[in-house]
């Protein structure tokens, strides 16, 4: 099947120019399979690396081998960070639970994101009740995970349906009493 100006065997139409202009097409050499023949010639499989490319390839792959072994490492530092953050966010509601009493599920947790400590906010309800809708006691919970919890430092009191903001805060103790962390 041969149309005007290209034909499909990989030969030039009239004037040796290909069907989209590209240049002339020259003949594929034998032992190149039929797909590659309308390659051009740069881009057609190789059996012999020309001279002075070694080099670069050799360059080209130890970049990517070690972007490669960067992006693994960098993969494996935020699973192990993640992981240890899940560890000290499970003590927290664990340390919360017991340290009121209360068994409750429907806690929320504030983390220190910026400043890359370890501090953590808990809060949950002191009497039965879904979120925020009862008085609030907020816990300080710093340092180590020790027997699967952490050490209360201080904390505060919030009334029901508000969030954790300062002028909301009440009855402080501990730590956050001495840091001024409530306005009375």
């Amino acid at each position: 099947m041969s149309g005007a100006g290209h034909d499909f065997a990989g030969k030039a139409g009239p004037g040796g120019v290909g069907a989209a202009g590209a240049g002339v097409v020259g003949e594929a050499p034998a032992s190149v399979p039929g797909f590659a023949r309308r390659l051009p010639e740069r881009l057609r499989p190789r059996v012999v690396e020309p001279r002075g490319t070694g080099q670069m390839r050799l360059a080209e792959t130890t970049v990517l081998v070690l972007a490669g072994l960067l992006l693994a490492l960098a993969t494996v530092n935020d699973v192990v960070r993640q992981t240890k953050v899940n560890h000290r966010l499970v003590a927290d509601l664990r340390t919360w639970r017991a340290y009121t009493g209360h068994h409750y599920h429907g806690l929320s947790v504030a983390q220190d994101i910026y400043g890359h400590s370890t501090r953590e906010v808990v809060c949950g309800n002191t009497s039965p009740g879904g979120p925020k809708e009862r008085v609030q006691v907020c816990l300080v919970i710093t340092g180590p995970v020790s027997q699967g919890r952490r050490a209360v430092h201080g904390g505060w009191f919030l009334p029901p349906n508000v969030e954790d903001l300062r002028r909301y805060r009440y009855a402080c103790f501990g730590s956050a009493k001495g840091r001024g962390l409530c306005p009375r």
